[in-house]
């Protein structure tokens, strides 16, 4: 790491005790023992750039690569201390930490987009399954209504029967409760029920009959 120096932003007039120059109101100066305030240019750090704070990765870098380093201050009025704006470093120093940065963003991108690929062969066997399960369970089910009750019992962040673990383990129970709640919606009055203002409870009640129908059709066919 480089040595670092202190460079303060000034909230009154200043001027540079080695060049003369006035250098007004929130000039950038350093405070040297027995010299006074000194300009960058005369304090010989005028080459280097401003890294605003905010940014601790590139922040680390810049310190890291630059071989000179000055840390720049002011005084807040308010909290009564001065406080860090950011660091001047080499421009090579943050040429290279801001493509370390980009690289690093390059690299957790692939990794995510690799990672949401795994995720979605995983959905797509686990779908697959679920459909398959549903099949074997009821043998005589229409054709492609499998399909459909696994994509709507496990989509994702429904909190519907296909994202529990037993959904997962293929438990009968998990695959029954499934198909029963599409069968419900699908295929009976249920909805209507509801919307003409009867209680949940009643309306459950109401269908039940043709839910147990159903479902041993597709089962045995008969």
């Amino acid at each position: 790491m480089g040595h670092e120096l202190k460079v303060f932003i000034t909230s009154s007039e200043a001027t540079c005790s080695e060049c003369g120059d006035e250098l007004g109101r929130r000039a950038w100066i350093q405070l040297v023992a027995d010299k006074g305030a000194l300009c960058l240019d005369c304090a010989d750090l005028a080459h280097l750039v401003f890294l605003p704070a905010g940014n601790p990765a590139l922040t680390r870098r810049a310190k890291k690569h630059s071989p000179l380093v000055a840390v720049v201050l002011q005084w807040s009025r308010s909290r009564k201390r001065y406080e860090r704006q950011g660091l001047l470093v080499t421009a090579d120093a943050l040429e290279l930490a801001e493509q370390q940065c980009l690289d690093d963003a390059d690299a957790r991108e692939r990794q995510r987009q690799r990672a949401a690929a795994r995720r979605a062969e995983l959905d797509e066997r686990f779908l697959a399954a679920f459909a398959d399960k549903i099949r074997q369970l009821y043998p005589a089910c229409p054709k492609g209504r499998e399909l459909l009750v696994a994509n709507h019992a496990c989509q994702k962040y429904s909190q519907r029967v296909g994202r529990t673990q037993a959904a997962r383990d293929l438990e009968n129970a998990a695959i029954h409760l499934a198909v029963k709640a599409h069968v419900r919606h699908a295929e009976t009055p249920y909805d209507q029920l509801l919307g003409r203002g009867l209680d949940r409870v009643e309306a459950r009640a109401a269908v039940d009959d043709a839910i147990a129908a159903t479902l041993d059709l597709w089962q045995t066919g008969a």
